[in-house]
Formats: C-alpha cells, structure tokens, sequence
C-alpha cells in the first residue's frame, strides 16, 4: 500500500503525512511547478503545468491496493478503475456507488458555468473537516494493510 496525493489545491497534505507515518505507509506527493512540497521520507514528483498533468500522472503509478488523496471526481473515477481508493479533503470515500452521481454533478455544475451562470465556491475549512478526513484514512490503512 501506498498513499498518493494529488497536492495541487490540497488542504491535507501534512495531516496525511503525519497518518502515513504513523502506520509506515509510503506516501508520494504529485504537483504541478506552481507548488514546492518537502515533507523528510516523501517522495515528491513535479510535473510541468497543465490541465491535468499531475493527474494523469497520479494514475499511472497507482495501483491495487494504494489510497488516493484527491478532491477531483474524474481522478477518483481513474483511481477506481485501478481498483485502488479514493478519498476526498473531507473524508469522503470515492466507491463505485457514488462515483457516478458526483460525476453528473460536476458536468452539471460545468454547464452552468459554461453559460454564464455562478456557483457557491466551498465554505472557510472547518477543524470538523479535518477530523472526518483523519478518521476516514486511518481506517482505510488500517482497514486495507
């Protein structure tokens, strides 16, 4: 097992680490050039920008098995077809039951923007967040060594 995360935009990179650590899983951190990330004992791969760079990439070395750390529904989607885990910032589990409908939504949210419509962005972080997410991937190493 190992921890991948797609670091571009991610709140939970540290908690993550710090997790991993715990339970000696390896953990790979995968930006883009707009980011600098250096955690001791984690690998970091810088990919060049653009539109989904760092996610393509982040599917080609996971695997069987590894856990995914990414709030990118499509990414998740690719990550489950590897038959590895997915979770989101928040502790939410990507599966093969919701996957589909989170997926509708984002193409749904798409083409309002698209036509000149607004969205709600995400609320402040809240700490409730950060508890959920530290809970929710514990149990999935614990759950899956």
């Amino acid at each position: 097992m190992e921890i991948f995360i797609d670091a571009d935009g991610c709140p939970v990179v540290g908690l993550t680490v710090m997790l991993a650590k715990r339970y000696c899983v390896p953990v790979t951190i995968i930006c883009d050039t707009a980011h600098v990330f250096s955690y001791e004992g984690v690998r970091v791969i810088t990919v060049d920008k653009g539109a989904d760079s760092a996610d393509f990439r982040l599917v080609n070395l996971i695997g069987k098995g590894d856990i995914a750390v990414t709030q990118d529904y499509g990414l998740a989607a690719m990550c489950l077809a590897r038959n590895a885990f997915a979770i989101n910032q928040n502790g939410l589990v990507y599966s093969d039951e919701n996957i589909s409908s989170l997926l509708g939504a984002r193409y749904a949210a798409k083409k309002i923007r698209k036509s000149g419509g607004r969205l709600k962005g995400p609320q402040k972080r809240k700490k409730q967040q950060d508890t959920e997410f530290e809970r929710t991937l514990e149990s999935l190493i614990v759950n899956n060594m």
